[in-house]
């Protein structure tokens, strides 16, 4: 089940309880209280309900509630946290970092619905985004943005052209992939320009490209992991809908050397992410 579905119930449920309790359990509390206290405390509600026996569920509720509503607020429409679980994104993204999401850099969305309600701006070529898988929305994706709406994609020979201008690379030396196995590639490392971004890309030696040339099109986008040799992006299952995107992936807060045995990164926390 999805998360933000999972807080929402959460929140509605512990909203209940709380606003139940505020107009109906409450005032038959202090009065069951006033009743037995006698007409002393007539004019005292507000304290004889602090000492009026609370029934458990409604403690909980009134404690969670506040938290599990800022929680819900902050997470569908200011910022989210994501862990990298795959190396699709090298090196720009390794395995076990830790990351935040601008959830409102494309918009304000409805949570749980994903619908946007407020334009705020779209996608930029060069941008690193997160979307909803679009074969199974149940899981999210990142990736680089390649093609917006309209743009025509070739890549052929490991080489990537959009609107057929090519796109500028320079070669920076042999990159070592890290394997889940613990074991090492070596690859080929690139410094990529896309639009106001400046990326390190991959390239396996060892793996053919798979060519092709495709139209993007409209409320829809064409992306691309930096691992070009080993990432499942576009190239292979098509398009992102405008209506999947989750947000933008700007920083780093934490990592967690998960391939070699585990151990904090220090080197990469704290890193934006271009």
């Amino acid at each position: 089940m999805d998360f933000s579905l999972i807080l929402l119930i959460a929140l509605v449920v512990t909203g209940v309880i709380v606003l139940i309790d505020r107009l109906a359990l409450a005032p038959r509390r202090r009065a069951e209280v006033m009743v037995e206290g006698g007409a002393s405390l007539v004019g005292s509600g507000e304290k004889s309900s602090a000492n009026a026996p609370m029934p458990l569920i409604v403690e909980y509720a009134r404690a969670f509630f506040p938290v599990i509503l800022l929680v819900f607020v902050l997470r569908s429409f200011v910022v989210e946290p994501f862990r990298i679980p795959s190396g699709s994104m090298y090196p720009t993204l390794n395995i076990g970092d830790f990351i935040l999401v601008n959830k409102f850099h494309y918009g304000i969305r409805l949570p749980v619905i994903n619908t946007k309600i407020v334009d705020i701006s779209e996608p930029k070529r060069g941008e690193v985004m997160v979307f909803r898988y679009p074969h199974d929305t149940s899981i999210n994706f990142i990736k680089r943005v390649i093609g917006l709406p309209g743009d025509v994609i070739r890549y052929d020979n490991k080489q990537l052209f959009i609107n057929n201008e090519l796109i500028e690379s320079d070669y920076q030396g042999m990159y070592l992939l890290p394997r889940e196995s613990g074991q090492r590639t070596e690859t080929d490392l690139f410094m990529e320009v896309i639009g106001d971004s400046t990326h390190e890309i991959l390239n396996d030696p060892e793996r053919r490209s798979r060519g092709m040339e495709i139209t993007v099109p409209e409320g829809s986008y064409f992306v691309m992991g930096d691992n070009r040799d080993h990432s499942n992006d576009s190239r292979f299952w098509g398009f992102v809908p405008e209506e999947n995107i989750v947000g933008r992936a700007f920083f780093i807060w934490f990592s967690w050397d998960s391939v070699n045995g585990g151990g904090v990164k220090f080197s990469r926390m704290g890193n934006s992410i271009h």
